[in-house]
Order: structure tokens, then C-alpha cells, then sequence
């Protein structure tokens, strides 16, 4: 039993070293890697414009739930002139940038994890590093520097939609005067609620399209699985522990800011 737990530890650690290894070396291609704008783009229209449907879904209906269970918390006190401070400061300081993240990974984490294990599975990363050519640089440090544009700004537009969502279910549902709503999510949201709200995006941004490259270039070392089953099992890896990465780092970063 001792060793079997000792074995686990050593595993688990030199995982999380070989993550940080990978990381480093995908942000110190940088300066080395050619065409990367162009490569760069390429991954912001990868992570953000193909993943604005369900933003803009997953925001309204967030939104909406919030203004009309916000309302019925404060009827009973007597507070509906509070609707607009209760949804901004749900979704600007935890429920955007945990959704939208969430959001992300379901979709862009996923199809980057596999598309680097179907890249594994066929050698194509073999060949890229067999022609001198950088394949941590080519495959992973574009959609990295991506996703800390994509995040925030995805995450923002969250908030739009959710506010939106939130007068209208408040205003056009329930009665409450919009120029009320609006002015209490004015008063209530304050620049350290904004910076809280663009620090989360950014570690999740980093962290899960980190994890799930990772998990996709390295689809090859999962153990009992070859071909499509590797491929299939690094991509469910790669969403699960993406997510759960997120929740921690949240409770992390709530932790230190509050």
C-alpha cells in the first residue's frame, strides 16, 4: 500500500513537471517560431469566433435565470431596486469567466486536444521535429498567446449578454424599472470586481488550453490505448482535467482577492 501511494506521488509530481517543462518551452519559442501572427489569428478565430454561439446561448440564459431567482431572493425582502447589483456582481466576479471557461474548454479545448493527438497518432509531430522544425513553437505557443486574448474578451462579452439577459428577465418579466436595474449595476460593479473578473480569465485561459495541448501532444503515453482509443481517451482527459482546473484555480484566486 506504501508503495503503491509512493508510486502514485512520484507519477503525479513528475506530471506536473513535465507540464511546467512544456509550458516553458512552448512560451520560449516565441521569438523563434515563424509566421506566428498569422498562426496566432488563425487560433483566435479557432477558440473565439467559432465558440461565439455558445457564449452568447450559455450568457442570455445565465443572464436570465439570474434576474428572475435574483428577484424573488429579494422580493422577500423588500430589495428589487438590488436585481442589477445581484446579476452584475454574480457574473462579473464569479459566473462569467467560470462559464465561459467552461464553455472553451467543451469546445476549443476539446478539438485542440484532439487535433494534437491525431497529430501524435500520425506522426506529424515526429516529422515537424525530424525537419528542425520547432513542433512545441508550430502547434502549441500560437493557441497559448491566443487564448490570453480570447479569454478575456469572450469572458467579457459573457457579461454583456448576461446583464442583458438579466433586464430582461427583470424588466420585461417581472416590473422592475430598467433605469433601476442599470443604475444599481452601475453603482455595484467597481474596478476591483473588473480586475478580478480579468485576472480568472486569463489564468483559465492559460491553464486550459495549456492543459489541453498537453494532454493531446502527449496522447501517445497513455497507458493501454493506441491509435483512436488514445486519441478518444486523451481528449476526455484533457476536458476533465481542464475543468477541474478551473474550479481550483477559482476557489485560488476568490481566495486571495476577496
Amino acid at each position: 500500500m506504501v508503495a503503491s501511494l509512493g508510486s502514485y506521488t512520484i507519477g503525479r509530481v513528475r506530471g506536473l513537471g513535465g507540464f511546467a517543462l512544456f509550458i516553458a518551452r512552448s512560451l520560449g519559442a516565441v521569438f523563434s517560431t515563424r509566421r506566428l501572427p498569422a498562426r496566432i489569428g488563425r487560433a483566435v478565430y479557432e477558440q473565439g469566433f467559432r465558440c461565439l454561439p455558445v457564449i452568447l446561448i450559455v450568457g442570455m440564459f445565465t443572464g436570465l435565470v439570474l434576474g428572475l431567482q435574483g428577484y424573488y431572493v429579494l422580493n422577500r425582502f423588500g430589495s428589487e431596486g438590488l436585481l442589477g447589483a445581484l446579476v452584475s456582481l454574480s457574473l462579473v466576479r464569479e459566473m462569467a469567466p467560470v462559464l465561459a471557461a467552461l464553455m472553451l474548454v467543451g469546445q476549443a479545448g476539446s478539438a485542440l486536444a484532439a487535433e494534437l493527438g491525431i497529430q501524435r497518432n500520425s506522426e506529424q509531430i515526429v516529422a515537424l521535429d525530424t525537419m528542425g522544425i520547432d513542433s512545441h513553437g508550430y502547434l502549441v505557443t500560437p493557441r497559448l498567446l491566443a487564448a490570453l486574448f480570447v479569454f478575456p474578451a469572450q469572458t467579457a462579452l459573457f457579461v454583456a449578454v448576461g446583464l442583458w439577459g438579466g433586464s430582461l428577465s427583470g424588466s420585461l418579466l417581472l416590473g422592475v424599472d430598467p433605469g433601476i436595474y442599470w443604475s444599481s449595476v452601475h453603482r455595484a460593479v467597481e474596478a476591483e470586481d473588473v480586475r478580478e473578473c480579468l485576472i480568472k480569465a486569463l489564468t483559465f485561459g492559460a491553464l486550459t488550453i495549456g492543459i489541453c495541448a498537453y494532454q493531446g501532444f502527449h496522447a501517445h503515453r497513455i497507458r493501454r490505448a493506441t491509435g483512436a482509443r488514445a486519441v478518444s481517451a486523451a481528449t476526455t482527459k484533457a476536458v476533465v482535467i481542464s475543468s477541474i482546473a478551473v474550479l481550483a484555480a477559482d476557489y485560488v484566486i476568490t481566495s486571495f482577492l476577496v
